[in-house]
């Protein structure tokens, strides 16, 4: 057996955890749509060979996260506004059953912490940390998807968060949307605490989709200024 564990350490990183990193690269905007993606650069960064590079490339231009083109390699791809719409659409869908099979799953303690987490957010408002409160909403959305026990919808919310993470981080988490994004969480909070399952699921939905008017009206006003 340690031979065996011996063998796989010495052949490195496998491309689907290549792909893990550089999706944790996007995630964190330290990858940003447009860039170029230098393969000695990653093969230095993750310890991968050449081949399960471009494998992990590949894997992640067939997810949409990035470009592949003859003689220039791999870059990460940007979103249009209609492919957003898309994606927050289907989070809504997907984030409103996760809150609604938390509130028939959960704990109390699980509950409590959530409440524990929204405080924090408010506290971040107040002060106006936002990127504190981008770091304390993500682990909020990650509690509730835990508790409702659906790994698989995690994982999706996940991939389809990957290719917008960009605009969140950049523009999502500032001013007047931050309090609103403290309220939504409330709100969705009181549902949770009732136990009221439907209202639960109602408030996240709306709460997902609050996100995709504040980007949509932000592109317009984008475009109005071009």
């Amino acid at each position: 057996m340690q031979d065996a564990i011996e063998r796989l350490a010495k052949r490195g990183p496998s491309a689907a955890d290549i792909a893990d990193w550089i999706r944790s690269q996007i995630r964190g905007n330290r990858l940003v749509p447009g860039q170029r993606l230098i393969e000695v650069d990653i093969i230095r960064q993750t310890g991968g060979s050449r081949f399960k590079v471009r494998e992990a490339y590949q894997r992640l231009a067939a997810e949409g996260l990035l470009e592949i083109e003859e003689y220039r390699g791999a870059s990460v791809r940007g979103t249009s506004m209609a492919e957003v719409r898309q994606l927050y659409r289907a989070r809504a869908a997907l984030e409103g059953l996760c809150a609604g099979d938390f509130v028939r799953k959960a704990t109390d303690d699980q509950i409590a912490r959530l409440e524990e987490v929204a405080r924090a957010m408010e506290e971040c408002v107040e002060a106006g940390r936002p990127e504190d409160f981008a770091r304390i909403n993500a682990e909020w959305h990650t509690l509730l998807m835990h508790g409702a026990g659906n790994f698989a919808i995690e994982d999706i919310v996940r991939r389809l968060n990957t290719p917008v993470h960009h605009l969140q981080f950049g523009t999502f988490y500032r001013g007047e949307r931050l309090r609103e994004a403290a309220r939504d969480h409330r709100h969705i909070l009181a549902a949770i605490q009732a136990r009221d399952a439907d209202a639960a699921e109602r408030a996240m939905r709306q709460h997902v989709e609050n996100g995709l008017v504040f980007l949509s009206e932000l592109d317009r006003a984008v475009h109005l200024e071009a």
